[in-house]
């Protein structure tokens, strides 16, 4: 009986564990995830992509997130594969550094965090403040999971399961590798894993040795987390994590054998406690990142040759198709005809963010090719939606049903509003990218950020608009509308400042005022538009009011 109760308070332990820091992680995306591509990819050498992942992890709390980040934008071609290497080597060693603060007695914090984060989780209305009290919640809960754990221990330590447990995993610590790499990959975090273990040690139920091998096996495991997760993407996604579970798996194997042979020969203690553990982790993560580090460019092409791209063929068929997607044997059949549909607004959605992403580059040189080069993808945009139209168009009433009618009729209009976010980006911050350049002004330093964090948003927002057009998710759809509440809130307070700006008399803001001003909101507009894809759903699911008017104002009374 003490072993099920101990399984179920270890099984309770570790499931707020880890949802105490997937929490703390979703707080910091929603909060400053639109940011995120500009530190990371934004980076000169490699010495700074490996800080830039350091700060990374610690912000997220995963080494497995900033794998997953970094991947994504070294497919999209933003990244190159030595910094993208160097920023995961970077993400691993922040992570390391986490666990050597979450491992000390914060115990006392824990009222506080409560409390200030409740308060502003329940009570604040701004997106940001809300955000910090999940965070901050969500690092009680993380110190509430520890004092769990080391109490569901209390049962057991003085029984003969465990410490028959400990001697084993301590004198066959191959098996203990193997058990620390298969704990981090089935809990998909190695803060959760390696911190499970560190309190193991803490509370002497199982010894510093087997501790060593689990967390050893545990930083290879959750280098195997991102090379799974990325199974499904490009080459040239899975080629650093990859590189960077050889490298860390060939590492980790090395000390295990290396120091287990010191601890055999009595060169190294085996008495030491859970701290010890911690800078041991420590430790392995930072000599990694120092011996790694100055080979990441040159281990491009031994990886390139293992993992090569992938170059499918296409016959002449293949090239003469039309660029849309949209295929007319596909209007006889509901379910085909509202999938087409969908695909097209995809490719229309790719079309807009490929206009809006380089705007701000049009802002610092104003090339008039550049600009002519995103003004000719309207022309596309322009097309798609005639094609849309004429899909609709075709579609037979009798045969589409009701439901499915209404569903084609949203698309429709979210064809239009894309169409017109292009225009928004193509007739307007094209032509006020071109006016700031014949002027020769700049932005003031406060005003160009401002700008920066509205574009990192909205492109956060494009592709949360697109999971939304795909996946028809609520959850997904209110979170897409509430942060087209918090770009109009920033437009608003950009203005306030800009406006304060002008009253403390800085030249940069008067000479840019109308160019800025206009910018605001343009970029408003743009998201208005690309937002308005979680409107059905929110209106199908009882989730938007009628109007925002008191209903029942009272009648004034006749004046004499």
């Amino acid at each position: 009986m003490a072993i099920v109760s101990f399984l179920i308070s270890l099984a309770g332990a570790t499931m707020l564990l880890l949802f105490a820091v997937r929490m703390v992680r979703t707080g910091i995306e929603r909060s400053y995830g639109a940011s995120f591509q500009r530190v990371m990819t934004g980076q000169s050498n490699l010495l700074q992509s490996s800080l830039a992942g350091l700060v990374m992890a610690v912000v997220l709390q995963s080494s497995a997130a900033v794998a997953l980040l970094t991947s994504g934008f070294a497919a999209s071609g933003m990244l190159g594969f030595g910094a993208g290497l160097a920023i995961v080597l970077g993400g691993d060693l922040g992570s390391a550094l986490i666990i050597q603060i979450l491992s000390f007695k914060l115990d006392w914090l824990v009222p506080l965090l409560l409390a200030v984060g409740g308060w502003l989780f329940v009570k604040t209305e701004q997106k940001k403040l809300r955000q910090m009290g999940r965070i901050l919640m969500g690092i009680a809960f993380i110190l509430i999971s520890l004092r769990f754990l080391r109490e569901a221990m209390d049962p057991i330590r003085d029984s003969a399961f465990l410490p028959a447990l400990a001697e084993y995993l301590a004198r066959d610590y191959i098996t203990a590798f193997i058990v620390g790499a298969a704990l981090a990959f089935v809990m998909h975090s190695s803060v959760a894993a390696i911190l499970m273990c560190v309190t193991l040690v803490q509370i002497g139920a199982i010894p510093f040795a087997a501790g060593l091998s689990l967390v050893l096996g545990a930083n290879m495991g959750s280098a195997f987390i991102p090379v799974w997760l990325t199974r499904g993407m490009d080459v040239a996604a899975r080629r650093i994590p990859v590189a960077n579970l050889v490298l860390r798996g060939t590492w980790a194997v090395f000390t295990l054998f290396a120091v287990n042979a010191a601890l055999g020969a009595g060169l190294v203690g085996a008495d030491y406690g859970g701290q010890m553990l911690v800078n041991a982790h420590l430790a392995f993560n930072a000599s990694l990142l120092v011996l790694a580090l100055p080979f990441c460019s040159a281990l491009r092409g031994p990886f390139e040759r293992l993992l090569p791209d992938v170059t499918p063929a296409v016959d002449a068929d293949q090239m003469a198709r039309p660029t849309s997607v949209l295929n007319p044997q596909d209007v006889g059949s509901p379910s085909q005809a509202i999938f087409s549909l969908k695909r097209e607004l995809l490719r229309m959605t790719d079309l807009v963010e490929a206009m809006f992403r380089p705007t701000l580059k049009l802002y610092k040189t104003g090339e008039k090719d550049q600009i002519r080069a995103v003004q000719a993808v309207d022309h596309e945009v322009n097309e798609c939606l005639s094609g849309v139209r004429a899909f609709v168009a075709a579609l037979p009433v009798e045969e589409l049903g009701k439901e499915n009618a209404g569903i084609a009729r949203d698309m429709m209009e979210y064809a239009v509003r894309l169409e017109t976010a292009g225009d928004v980006v193509a007739k307007r911050l094209t032509v006020l990218a071109g006016d700031l350049r014949r002027t020769g002004k700049q932005f003031s330093k406060e005003g160009w950020s401002e700008l920066q964090d509205m574009h990192e948003t909205i492109l956060a927002n494009l592709r949360l608009a697109s999971n939304v057009l795909i996946s028809d998710d609520l959850e997904s759809a209110r979170l897409l509308n509430g942060e087209k509440t918090e770009v109009k809130r920033a437009e608003r307070n950009s203005r306030k400042r800009h406006f304060r700006r002008l009253q403390a008399g800085q030249v940069q803001s008067f000479e840019t005022s109308d160019i800025h001003l206009e910018t605001l909101r343009a970029f408003r507009d743009f998201n208005s538009h690309i937002a308005s894809v979680a409107t059905p759903i929110l209106y199908q699911n009882g989730q938007l009011l009628e109007t925002r008017l008191i209903e029942d104002m009272p009648t004034p009374e006749p004046q004499d």
